[in-house]
């Protein structure tokens, strides 16, 4: 669905494998050069020459993450379902429903679903944005330095 097509009503509705809007495609989320685990990716409002941003729902099941990147854009997240933690640049929080997440440009990120519960959340991007970046080996080491960040992160 984009800003400018069709408007309609979609229905955020329960499955037998998670929560997902009508007609709206539910994808694998693996961005390139990234490592992710038990995370999709449904892409609510495209980018369009009437829409500047776009509006993402990313369900990670439980015990799973999204990747460890950063990118040059912001990143406006509302929590709608489910608990869990995120890492934002050096600090690692604990998150739950209507929580509001703001990543800044070029800060380190990762959501963690809690064990026993899923993670489901919708991401505000801009429509233009860069491709994600991957920390090298002395960023990752200096990362793992902090004893929080050791223990959460994957990578």
């Amino acid at each position: 669905m984009s800003a400018g097509g069709d408007h309609l009503v979609r229905t955020f509705r329960r499955e037998e494998t998670g929560y997902r809007w009508d007609q709206v495609g539910v994808h694998a989320y693996n961005a390139p050069g990234t490592v992710s685990n038990r995370i999709t990716k449904q892409i609510l409002f495209h980018h369009d020459d009437t829409l500047c941003s776009e509006l993402r729902y990313f369900e990670t099941q439980p015990g799973g993450w999204s990747a460890l990147e950063r990118h040059d854009h912001v990143h406006a997240v509302l929590v709608l379902r489910g608990s869990g933690r995120v890492l934002v640049g050096s600090e690692v929080t604990a998150i739950r429903e209507h929580d509001l997440v703001y990543i800044p440009p070029q800060t380190w990120h990762q959501f963690y679903a809690d064990p026993e519960e899923a993670l489901g959340f919708l991401c505000l991007v801009n429509g233009e944005r860069d491709r994600p970046s991957r920390p090298d080996a002395e960023e990752l080491s200096a990362l793992e330095s902090d004893p929080v960040i050791r223990e959460v992160i994957r990578y």
